[in-house]
């Protein structure tokens, strides 16, 4: 693999022009593809196989499509001393609701004083607003049509419902992100140009991958935090990609390279780890397919073509752009002499921290693994539920109504549950009867409605209002029970659905899926490890210290987002049960991320002992060379990721946060810490490996070992010379 890369590297040098040409040519297709194919997104989550996936066919099939039509509510308030009821007060609201009913693709508005929406202190009241279209196909002027009609009435209205949400378009997240990696390339390459190369490129990478999502709205349903996700990931690793490859080119120019030899030689060894790093990426990406939950697979799959994308870039448009960019990627006082890059007489920082972590080794582990256990602890008491209104920001319409509704006609009121009752013919009205009878004894029952009949009147419908709200443990609960009471009704099939039914299931299926996924993402780390270091004590290792950065990420998660606990730091306005996906995102991304570190400082380690050195040392060399470059890849990745905590979506807050503490945690608690303190613990047993293991198991030459060695035997270490680069010695 390393000499392909090598020669990819020399032939994006070489016809750079072309290949940057390529790049831009192929941005253009994607942004018209983009313009002409793209699609509506969305926030809803269903799984496909669930009971409530099931009785909402059975909704559909029985009472007509317009069951999946898209709706809203829109909640009238009068101030103190006032009541809907009154001349002026009614007259306004009547104004709304005819105004609302002219609203684009609006079917039917519910007049709240006809269908008794009024609550009993007759300060409040409500309309629902029934599409003629699922939500998907109403545009996001048609949903300002709708928010901008019920006002202009002069009726105080706020709306609820998924119709009336927009998806915010806020790039501060990423130029904050942006802004700081940018600070930390800097001081890292000590050149603008140099740091202003793997922006460039990352940024080509992001635009690329978030164009092909959007053409894939046009033909899947896609979340709309399915962008932020891929946006967040996609620069992180864009970013840290092309500085390990500009890193190491810097360090074959200073070896007395030239331009073209540097930049395959570059390609195909810190190439060769990105195309690793990537793949690990990738596939706990992708491995997300196994849940079964298709809104997570499309999530990890189109978050993956980005990373995919993000390492092409790094393998061929960085090596071009390198090449334009000539003496000026090294720092202005180096252009004349760049061996004096790399023969400092200062100890490097990397070095110094070793000597330090393995002169006091055992201090060093325990005391990174106390605080790792510390900040873990919260985790145990992990509560997962899907985003509804209560979580919205508190000055958004859908929260305000949210309240109001929840104040007027209780907690359980804005998480209302359907049981679709399935008899034979002529027996569906009985038997919801029954089952009304059977529900309204259940605890945390406020109201079940008379049953609705289909017109084949083999199926019934019952609305059951909860006493508690729709992401409480008190509704989990009555779900549970109405589906265990199901028996008791005879000659019937009761099913529990609605919209509070789908999330309960959504997050019930995923933390199912939890354990399989982690069992399968770590036995790839184990497996792939060991490929690349030829060991089972150091994959052993790597696959632990994985896990503790996911407990810590985790722990942290709940004590923010969950506990409330420095949330005012963040912007953090309500908190409750964290999103269900969180923890199966997370672990698939951290899994990734932390084998990036690991490969890039362990494979130096594994090359100078394979070499003849002691173990101590090889650590100790590991850590000289990858150090900084790790530390200021984690400070840009955390720097990105911590940048999406100022959005306002609570999935893409929480996600940023966790991501940028996890790697926080891995980078410089795990891999910088107890890696080479272990590692030193270990001694020669770290690469220890049975001998008929080592001779089945391919050789992926992840440090271009076989690639050094090719170019030393065939006589011609240096390329075809360029005039930007200083020539060969």
């Amino acid at each position: 693999m390393a000499t392909l890369l090598y020669r990819l590297g020399r032939f994006s040098y070489r016809r750079r022009k072309l290949t940057l040409a390529g790049w831009a040519l192929l941005l253009v297709l994607f942004g018209v593809g983009a313009a002409t194919l793209s699609g509506p997104t969305s926030a809803a989550f269903s799984i496909p196989g669930t009971e409530s996936s099931r009785a909402m066919d059975v909704l559909a099939d029985k009472f007509g499509a317009g069951s999946d039509a898209a709706s809203a509510k829109a909640v009238f308030t009068v101030g103190a001393g006032a009541t809907v009821t009154g001349a002026s007060e009614r007259t306004a609201i009547e104004a709304a609701v005819a105004a609302l009913g002219q609203a684009p693709k609006v079917a039917a508005v519910s007049d709240p004083y006809t269908s008794q929406a009024i609550s009993q202190d007759q300060r409040t009241a409500y309309a629902t607003i029934t599409y003629s279209v699922p939500v998907t196909d109403v545009s996001v002027a048609e949903r300002e049509d709708l928010l901008a009609a019920g006002r202009s009435s002069g009726a105080t209205v706020e709306y609820s419902g998924e119709v009336t949400k927009t998806v915010e378009e806020s790039h501060a997240a990423e130029a904050i992100g942006i802004l700081v990696a940018a600070l930390v390339l800097v001081v890292t390459f000590g050149s603008l140009v140099a740091a202003g190369l793997p922006l460039v490129t990352a940024l080509v990478g992001v635009g690329v991958g978030m164009l092909g999502i959007q053409i894939a709205t046009g033909f899947l349903d896609l979340s709309s935090s399915t962008s932020a996700l891929a946006t967040m990931l996609g620069l992180a690793v864009g970013i840290d990609y092309a500085l390990f490859v500009v890193s190491r080119y810097r360090h074959e120019i200073a070896e007395g390279h030239d331009g073209e030899e540097s930049a395959g030689r570059a390609v195909g060894t810190a190439g060769s780890a990105v195309v690793f790093a990537g793949l690990t990426v990738i596939i706990a990406l992708v491995a997300l397919s196994v849940t079964g939950v298709p809104f997570l697979t499309a999530m990890g799959v189109a978050a993956a073509g980005t990373v995919a994308v993000a390492v092409l870039i790094t393998l061929s448009l960085v090596p071009a752009v390198v090449g334009f960019a000539g003496l000026k990627i090294l720092p202005k006082k180096h252009r004349a002499d760049p061996a004096a890059v790399e023969h400092r007489s200062k100890v490097p920082f990397g070095e110094r921290y070793a000597r330090n972590v393995l002169r006091h080794r055992w201090i060093a582990l325990a005391g990174a693994l106390v605080v790792i256990a510390l900040v873990a602890v919260p985790a145990m008491d992990l509560r997962l539920a899907l985003p509804d209104d209560s979580t919205a920001a508190e000055d958004s319409t859908q929260r305000k109504a949210y309240d109001q509704l929840a104040a007027a006609f209780g907690a359980g009121f804005n998480g209302p549950l359907i049981v679709v009752v399935e008899a034979a013919a002529g027996a569906a009205q009985t038997a919801a009867e029954q089952a009304q009878e059977v529900i309204a004894e259940l605890d945390d029952v406020v109201l079940v409605t008379p049953p609705t009949l289909a017109p084949a009147g083999d199926t019934a419908m019952l609305t059951v209002i909860p006493n508690s709200g729709a992401t409480s443990e008190a509704t989990k609960d009555l779900v549970r029970d109405i589906r265990d009471h199901a028996k008791t009704v005879t000659g019937a099939t009761l099913a529990v659905t609605g919209a509070t039914a789908v999330n309960i299931d959504v997050s019930d299926t995923l933390t199912d899926a939890l354990i399989p996924y982690l069992g399968i993402v770590v036995g790839l780390a184990f497996v792939l490890l060991m490929l690349v270091f030829r060991s089972i004590l150091v994959p052993l290792k790597a696959t632990i210290g994985f896990l503790l950065s996911v407990a810590a990420a985790f722990g942290a998660l709940v004590s923010v987002f969950q506990q409330g606990h420095l949330a005012g730091l963040i912007g953090l306005e309500t908190t409750g049960p964290l999103v269900s996906i969180m923890p199966i995102f997370l672990i698939g991304i951290l899994f990734g991320l932390a084998m990036d570190y690991e490969v890039f400082l362990v494979t130096r380690a594994r090359e100078e002992y394979v070499h003849g050195a002691a173990p101590d040392d090889a650590v100790i060399s590991g850590m000289r060379h990858g150090a900084r470059v790790v530390t200021a890849a984690a400070l840009i990745m955390m720097s990105v990721f911590a940048g999406f905590i100022l959005a306002t979506d609570t999935i893409v807050k929480s996600l940023g946060f966790s991501l940028a503490f996890g790697v926080a945690v891995d980078a410089f608690l795990v891999r910088m810490t107890i890696v080479p303190a272990v590692l030193s613990l270990m001694g020669r047993a770290a690469w220890w490996i049975p001998a008929w293991l080592d001779r089945i198991m391919p050789d992926v030459d992840v440090e271009g070992e076989e690639l050094t060695r090719r170019l030393a035997a065939s006589g011609q270490p240096h390329g075809h010379g360029d005039p930007q680069m200083p020539a060969a010695a």
